[in-house]
């Protein structure tokens, strides 16, 4: 290549002494002839891909001052390329419902069985999802843990859950971004020597999949098996000691950092598995 370079100027030094001072002087003299310089070829740096965490305490970034809870998506960020932003918007002790219409809420239940709103005005985290997120973003959902209180403001009936999860994947797919639904990550309870699933609206949860054409990662299923494969069962109720303790935090739900790391990398597990294109980004 570099031969061919050379080859090509000293073809033009010839030519331009053929056509003499004056008509070599009026061409090199063009603004747009001769070397650019190297900038002016350089590609512009590409925007990087935002990944939206949205969920509980099991995804959320820890309190201040705290080393338990260690929600997953503490350690998601750290797995990515530097071309992945990740933006862990989950809060603790939220459903899905008042984790999209914060302070909104009542403790009130309506005669359709759903807590009552006061305002339909959406939380300042969906608003910021809202203004932001842009095309080729993802948008990571996963509820279906605080949803099945009893009592407002929390509780979240099955149909509503499904209206709610659908919605905001629609939402993202209209801005051109990709929506990832998760079935909630499990507690660690035992049947014998076998984890066992403890958590609900995984019914709902497909069904907004199928609804939006989304990719569902059944953390749920991943989780239980994933725990069973430690052997963390049986377990006598100590959540202090061995593998358990440090694993999750002394209530058998919230995870440690260890813990943490491990569930996210089983979120990252799904990605490969399952095709999904952000897997090409992970370390």
């Amino acid at each position: 290549m570099r031969a061919s370079h050379l080859l090509a100027v000293s073809a033009l030094v010839a030519g331009l002494s053929l056509v003499g001072p004056g008509a070599a002087s009026a061409t090199v003299s063009r603004p747009d002839c001769g070397v650019q310089p190297a900038e002016a070829d350089a590609a512009p740096a590409a925007e990087p891909t935002n990944v939206w965490l949205i969920g509980d305490s099991t995804m959320a970034n820890p309190s201040s001052g705290t080393t338990c809870p260690v929600g997953w998506g503490t350690e998601f960020d750290g797995l990515f390329h530097s071309n992945i932003v990740t933006y862990n918007l989950a809060i603790g002790g939220r459903s899905i419902q008042t984790w999209l219409y914060e302070g909104n809420v009542t403790s009130t239940i309506g005669s359709n069985g759903e807590c009552v709103l006061s305002s339909t005005a959406y939380s300042a985290r969906w608003q910021q999802v809202l203004n932001t997120m842009k095309a080729g973003d993802y948008l990571f959902i996963q509820f279906g843990i605080n949803d099945g209180s009893a009592t407002c403001p929390r509780h979240v009936g099955t149909a509503r859950y499904q209206q709610l999860m659908t919605y905001m994947a629609q939402t993202a797919l209209a801005r051109g971004a990709h929506p990832i639904l998760l079935t909630a990550v499990a507690a660690i309870t035992c049947s014998g020597s076998t984890a066992t699933k403890n958590r609900g609206y995984v019914t709902q949860t497909n069904a907004a999949a199928a609804a939006t054409g989304s990719p569902v990662i059944d953390l749920q299923t991943l989780s239980v098996n994933y725990y069973t494969s430690l052997g963390l069962c049986p377990n006598n109720g100590d959540y202090t000691s061995g593998l358990v303790g440090q694993f999750f935090c002394n209530d058998h739900t919230h995870f440690e950092a260890y813990g943490a790391r491990r569930i996210a990398r089983l979120v990252t597990g799904a990605l490969r598995t399952q095709n999904i294109p952000l897997a090409g980004s992970l370390l």
